[in-house]
C-alpha cells in the first residue's frame, strides 16, 4: 500500500477525531470500545491490512488486537 493510499483510507476512518488512547488499551479485554468503533468503520479492512503489512505491535487496528493480528498472520502463513 502506498503512502498516498494510506492517507486516503485514514481520512475516511471512523476513529478520526477520537482520543487515540481508546485504541491502545491496557489489555485485550479492555479493547471492546475500540473494536466497537472499528466495527462500523468503512475502512476497517484497509486498516487491518496496513497493520499486518507493517507489523504494528501495539494497539487495535482494523478491529484486531496485536495478539489477534499475530494469529491472522500465522493462519495466512499456514494457508500459503
Amino acid at each position: 500500500m502506498t503512502a498516498l493510499s494510506t492517507a486516503s483510507w485514514r481520512k475516511r476512518a471512523a476513529c478520526r477525531g477520537i482520543d487515540p488512547e481508546v485504541f491502545y488499551p491496557a489489555s485485550d479485554e479492555d479493547a471492546e470500545e475500540a473494536k466497537a468503533i472499528c466495527g462500523v468503520c468503512p475502512v476497517r479492512e484497509a486498516c487491518l491490512e496496513h497493520a499486518l503489512a507493517h507489523r504494528e505491535r501495539e494497539g487495535v487496528w482494523g478491529g484486531a488486537t496485536e495478539r489477534e493480528r499475530r494469529r491472522i498472520l500465522r493462519q495466512r502463513r499456514r494457508s500459503a
